[in-house]
């Protein structure tokens, strides 16, 4: 061990010598949201244009062309095995979707070289928070393993307005640690040393989101 590492570590044992009592934190946030419905489904819109993602409206009689729209010309898209069917564009000879098992252990994930080579992903999401313009995947079989959220470069999510929150601690609430979680804000976003914008680099260059009425 070098010198400089010990005398950290007696530094850290010295003042932690009389067993100080850590304070209690406090917990004087907002827990739970005052705004109706509407306000924080707008608040959300508002915070994901900011993140430069896309925002179209949909219903249960029309999200299949929704989809369908923001697919445009994909080739190959991948969808978690338990996405809702309904929701799918009927599929072209020019068009080929891939249903993911939803675990590498599993048959029908697809393999990395596989996954690398589809266009697109259209997933459901857990929750989103508002005020941070986050929407959660939480892992289920309505969103997939987190592979197929990060790798394609286009991801089209549809976000339940029921599935809507103001604030994190609700956000929090609603999902679960037992399985992985992804947050997204935005399509993937990141700056080099001279604060020039690439996007596209640790996720989805393009993100969609599709807020499903009455759901």
């Amino acid at each position: 061990m070098s010198s400089a590492k010990e005398d950290i570590l007696a530094r850290i044992r010295t003042s932690l010598a009389d067993a100080p009592v850590a304070p209690e934190p406090q917990r004087n946030y907002r827990r739970v949201s005052h705004l109706n419905q509407e306000q924080t489904i707008e608040m959300l819109v508002d915070r994901l244009i900011d993140y430069k993602a896309n925002v179209f409206e949909a219903t249960e009689a029309n999200i299949a062309d929704v989809i369908a729209e923001r697919l445009g010309e994909t080739s190959h898209y991948v969808v978690p095995v338990g996405l809702n069917r309904q929701w799918l564009p009927e599929d072209t000879p020019t068009r080929t979707c891939f249903t993911d098992s939803g675990s590498t252990l599993e048959p029908g994930a697809l393999t990395v070289h596989q996954l690398d080579a589809v266009d697109a992903v259209v997933t459901s999401s857990t929750v989103s928070c508002a005020e941070t313009g986050t929407i959660f995947l939480n892992s289920t079989p309505q969103e997939g393993r987190r592979a197929i959220s990060l790798v394609p470069d286009h991801h089209v999510c549809v976000v339940p307005e029921s599935t809507v929150v103001e604030l994190v601690p609700e956000a929090i609430e609603r999902i679960t640690y037992e399985r992985p979680v992804t947050m997204i804000s935005g399509p993937s976003a990141t700056s080099d040393i001279e604060l020039i914008r690439v996007e596209g680099v640790h996720g989805p260059r393009i993100l969609d989101v599709v807020i499903l009425e009455g759901k």
